[in-house]
């Protein structure tokens, strides 16, 4: 069966069976050579909070992009799960998480969806106020979707997140949290959003310890 490639807009869907989906799912988040998050964090563009008016999250689509049967948020619980059982509708059914959030190992099982959530690195109320105001809604899907945006995590710390940026939510598991603050400057890098003030000063405090952490490449 021809391997599909993920271009841009998150990852590009694969046919609804196991077998195909095992060939063609995202890869793990890797880092790549690539130019270190702290200068990438020096060339964006700082600014004030805009209004949050209008925000809703329809303005990033209706849910998860679906196509060929296969819907987002499956092929990032493929692609971070371990021990993935897949049924013949392309749904993840278990599997186990390595939490990056938390540093808990959490068994999943679909039908208690909420213990593992997909969440998205930068919050999208918090990109609406930070620049996707300014991109087409076909961008915005594309951010909502993408799956250098997106990471499996445990549930309870997707809701603690909320929508906050780094100045105001950090993972608890203090070794991944360079490879965070590194995973929200390459989206905010790759979709032209800015950062506060506070926001830069809290992801250059958490920069100086990893000062050659480079930005993650989702392929």
């Amino acid at each position: 069966m021809t391997l599909l490639t993920l271009v841009g807009l998150a990852a590009i869907v694969l046919a609804a069976t196991p077998e195909v989906i095992e060939q063609v799912q995202p890869a793990r988040s890797s880092v790549q050579p690539a130019s270190p998050a702290t200068d990438a964090l020096e060339n964006l563009e700082v600014k004030g909070r805009a209004s949050k008016t209008g925000y809703t999250r329809e303005q990033f689509g209706s849910g998860w992009k679906t196509e060929r049967g296969c819907d987002t948020r499956n092929i990032i619980l493929h692609r971070d799960l371990m021990d993935v059982v897949l049924d013949e509708e392309c749904h993840v059914m278990s599997g186990t998480l390595n939490d990056p959030y938390t540093g808990k190992v959490i068994t999943f099982q679909r039908s208690d969806g909420s213990a593992v959530q997909i969440d998205h690195v930068v919050a999208l109320s918090d990109a609406w106020q930070k620049g996707a105001q300014q991109l087409t809604r076909d961008m915005r899907i594309q951010l909502a979707n993408d799956p250098l945006e997106l990471i499996s995590v445990e549930g309870a710390a997707n809701q603690e997140k909320s929508d906050g940026d780094a100045a105001t939510w950090l993972p608890s598991n203090k070794p991944f949290r360079c490879e965070y603050i590194a995973r929200q400057i390459a989206v905010k890098q790759k979709y032209t959003l800015w950062v506060t003030v506070a926001e830069k000063e809290v992801m250059k405090s958490v920069l100086g310890n990893c000062p050659d952490q480079k930005l993650p490449v989702v392929q």
